[in-house]
Order: C-alpha cells, then sequence, then structure tokens
C-alpha cells in the first residue's frame, strides 16, 4: 500500500530465506550489497567500541547488529516511513530501539514458548509490550486471553486501541495453481469491495484488515494514501515463502500450529488431487501439533533436514509422526536435494507442498533458483 502511494518505505523483515539482504528492503528492493557492507562495518565498529569502553558488557547479538544495519540503512536513504517487523515477543526486542509511533499486533499463537511463555497469555504479554503510551495502537480481535493482555496494555499506557474490521465477506475462486480469495472489507471510513487478494489463504483477510487499519492510521497522520492505493496494494503484495506456488511446488513457512491450520484449510480449498508433504522442522519448535494436522492430509510424507545447525533429524521427525499415518507413506532423507528429487519422482500428478520450516523453504528455493540459471 505504501509504495503504492509513493511514500519512500523502508522494511525490516525476518527471517531471510536466500539472501541476508532480503531483510532490508528500500522501496522494495533488497538493499545492495554496497551499502549492506558499509552499513555493517559502522555497527561492527560501533559495537567493539562500545564493549572496550565498558558501555557493553557483551558484543551485540547478530539480531541487534542486523536491526542496527537496517536502521543506518533507512536514515541514509532518507526513507518517509520504516515498517518493522518485530523477531521475538516484543519487549526485549530489538525493534523497539526505534520507539515506533505506531504498533500493530495480528493473531497471537503458540510459538516461541521456550522464550516467551507457554501460555497465550504470557506470550501476548511478551509481544503487547510494544504499546506505548506515545503510539497508535491497531489491533485485530482474536482469542479472550490473548485481548484481555491486549486491551489492558492500552489501558495501562493510557492509549485507545483502533481495532481492524471484522466486515469481512470472502469469497473462493480459481484453480489449485492459480487461487483467488476475493474480499469485501468495510471499515467505518470507507468500503473496500472486490479486492482479489494477492496473498492466497483465507486466514490473510484478517492479516488486510489489519493493513488497511494501518493504513487509515497513516492517512490522518498525513500520509497521502488515497482509497485506490489501498485496494492495489492489497491486490499487489507477495509474501515469498508463505503459500507461494514455484514451479508447480508449492512452499510455506508454517512452523506453528496457526500457521499449519492455516494451511491445511488451504489444501482442502483447493488441492483437488493427492499431496505429497516435504517436511523439516527446527529443534526448537513443537512439531508434534503441526505433524497431526498436517500430515494426515498427505498420500506420501517426506522428512527431511535442512543444514542448519537448529534442524531436527528427520529420523527424529519420523517419531512425531502421528498414528493415523501409514509407515509405508512415509520416507526419510539426509538432505533436502534428496527429499525434492524423492517428492517429483513418478509422481506428476501429486502436489508437492515444502513445509515445517521457513529454511527448509528458503533451501528449497534455492535449489530452484540454481536449476532455473542452469536451464
Amino acid at each position: 500500500i505504501c509504495l503504492e502511494s509513493g511514500i519512500r518505505t523502508g522494511r525490516y523483515t525476518s527471517p531471510h530465506l536466500v539472501s541476508l539482504r532480503e531483510r532490508i528492503k528500500i522501496d522494495g528492493v533488497d538493499i545492495s550489497e554496497t551499502a549492506f557492507a558499509e552499513h555493517a562495518s559502522e555497527v561492527r565498529k560501533a559495537a567493539e567500541s562500545l564493549v572496550s569502553d565498558g558501555a557493553l558488557d557483551v558484543t551485540p547479538t547478530f539480531f541487534e547488529q542486523i536491526t542496527a544495519i537496517g536502521l543506518l540503512a533507512f536514515r541514509s536513504a532518507e526513507i518517509e516511513l520504516v515498517i518493522l517487523e518485530t523477531g521475538l515477543g516484543g519487549r526485549y526486542d530489538a525493534t523497539t530501539a526505534a520507539k515506533a509511533e505506531l504498533a500493530a499486533v495480528t493473531r497471537i499463537d503458540l510459538d516461541h514458548q521456550q522464550y516467551l511463555g507457554n501460555s497465550i497469555s504470557e506470550i501476548a504479554a511478551e509481544k503487547a509490550a510494544i504499546i506505548r503510551p506515545d503510539s497508535r495502537v491497531i489491533l485485530m480481535h482474536q482469542t479472550r486471553e490473548a485481548e484481555q493482555v491486549l486491551i489492558g496494555q492500552c489501558r495501562e499506557a493510557g492509549v485507545e486501541p483502533v481495532w481492524a474490521t471484522t466486515d469481512v465477506q470472502t469469497t473462493l475462486a480459481g484453480t489449485p495453481g492459480y487461487p483467488i480469495y476475493c474480499h469485501d472489507f468495510r471499515t467505518e471510513k470507507d468500503f473496500y469491495p472486490n479486492i482479489e487478494s494477492g496473498l492466497p489463504g483465507s486466514h490473510q483477510a484478517e492479516n488486510a484488515s489489519v493493513a488497511i487499519g494501518i493504513a487509515e492510521q497513516l492517512q490522518e497522520l498525513g500520509f497521502k494514501i488515497t482509497h485506490f492505493d489501498i485496494c492495489i496494494g492489497l491486490e499487489t503484495a507477495v509474501h515469498p515463502g508463505r503459500l507461494e506456488f514455484d514451479r508447480g511446488i508449492l512452499l510455506d513457512g508454517a512452523h506453528n500450529i496457526g500457521g499449519a491450520r492455516a494451511l491445511a484449510q488451504f489444501l482442502k480449498d483447493f488441492a483437488d488431487g493427492p499431496v505429497t508433504l516435504v517436511f523439516g522442522a527446527m529443534r526448537d519448535k513443537d512439531v508434534a501439533p503441526v505433524l497431526d494436522v498436517l500430515a494426515p492430509l498427505a498420500s506420501t510424507v517426506i522428512l527431511t533436514e535442512p543444514s542448519n545447525e537448529r534442524s531436527m533429524p528427520a529420523a527424529e521427525l519420523r517419531t512425531l509422526l502421528p498414528e493415523s499415518v501409514r509407515p509405508e507413506t512415509v520416507t526419510v532423507t539426509r538432505s533436502v536435494e534428496d527429499a525434492l528429487s524423492t517428492a517429483r519422482a513418478g509422481k506428476e500428478r501429486h502436489l508437492v507442498v515444502v513445509t515445517g520450516s521457513l529454511h527448509l523453504v528458503g533451501a528449497v528455493k534455492r535449489i530452484l533458483e540454481e536449476n532455473r540459471r542452469e536451464i
């Protein structure tokens, strides 16, 4: 939406799929190698100096340094608006250093429990900490326990939250290889009909509602965002690695129960044939509930492990499969390359779904890109 309106925009997200530079975008384009190197050198020197002077006890973390690189890049590029995605929770997240004037909280689900807590209310409290007394806040309706925490934080900060609209009508169209979700959004300020969402999946309607809420707040802050900008922005939005089709393969980084349910609903809506599931996960994730949702939807399950020290061994993943999955339908592979070739062998009619980890999705995207270059 911001790019469509011509606002000079910086975007900071994590993790990346293929290149670290994906995390820092200026006007929708990855930061250049030269600019990244220059700002990284500046951040490294500052970090080393702060440690040597005793201002810091330890060297800033990788995420903290990348955040600093992003903020320096945005300042250097004279960005008008910066969109920052928190990396982990909110309370101690490096992105809070920017003191955002506008905060938005999307759906809260169980994730990163070892850091954020083992209940929705505990996780909500960590995420709600981004809400500050001098900020505008956009919230979406969600579970009662999460809402109570968010409302409580708003009350404590003296902030009246803006609620994303729930007046949304959705229709489905298209084919398995070209799904279309069409939404009508009605807010207190405007009506946005017939939006063919650029992001597939019925769950994206609530994310789009939050985006509309942010855009309308930006209008109040003086940004020249038109009704047309909002409509076109929603229709042209892309999110690599999330319900993304690439050469007939569906890539989705679902790694928690919420993501798994969204992917499962998408498959129920659009998969019209057998599904081959290529699955890999990180050791620090609660994998069993994700497999409980996704594995029964597949006629073939291929387990693998990305080349990452945090990867859960494929053999261990096998022990977490639900009992309803027949052993003869499961294959354990040692590499992502083997998993991909196994998934494609003799399964022309199958929809290959790669999921369980964004690290796995990134590895598959690199393989597909290398194959493209060879062709």
